[in-house]
């Protein structure tokens, strides 16, 4: 049975905040999950995840509806989904990345479940399959919005997961 660990999580208070940051990940883990909940100050709603601060090596295939078009593309920087400024106020976007073996010396893959929540008729729902092609251990993971900053009660929670 596998064992959930909140290794750390942040709640961003008044101001915003630029980017948010999980760094000294141990490799103590199996896999990882992180939960996010984010509202950004712009209205472009992409938000990038990085691992140990590298933008390269990434690539993704995404599925997706957005607002009732269903399609699929591809992309080159891992990346989430946020709600906007010009969405509905205080609701948040919600995302799950689920990442095995994120201490292994292999490429990591990772599966990204990610919603725009909005009160209407616009919205987007994806899944995405990611991967960085990279050997290293994951250690850090920054995530940071095109444009904007990420609002006052956006939440990141950073799970490390055993099995037992």
């Amino acid at each position: 049975m596998a064992t959930y660990t909140l290794i750390s999580s942040v709640i961003v208070g008044s101001g915003g905040a630029a980017n948010i940051e999980f760094t000294s990940i141990p490799a103590t883990y199996t896999d990882l999950l992180l939960k996010v909940s984010p509202r950004i100050s712009s209205t472009n709603g992409t938000v990038y995840v990085d691992y140990n601060s590298s933008t390269s090596n990434q690539s993704w295939n995404r599925l997706y509806n957005s607002s009732g078009s269903v399609g699929a593309d591809t992309g080159s920087r891992q990346y989430i989904t946020a709600v906007t400024s010009d969405y509905t106020a205080n609701t948040f976007g919600s995302t799950e990345i689920y990442i095995p073996n994120y201490a292994s010396s292999n490429n990591k893959s990772s599966l990204v479940d990610t919603v725009q929540e909005n009160n209407s008729s616009t919205n987007l729902q994806a899944l995405v399959a990611n991967l960085w092609s990279n050997s290293a251990a994951i250690t850090a993971i920054r995530i940071v919005p095109f444009s904007g900053t990420f609002v006052q009660y956006s939440t990141a929670y950073l799970y490390g997961i055993s099995n037992a």
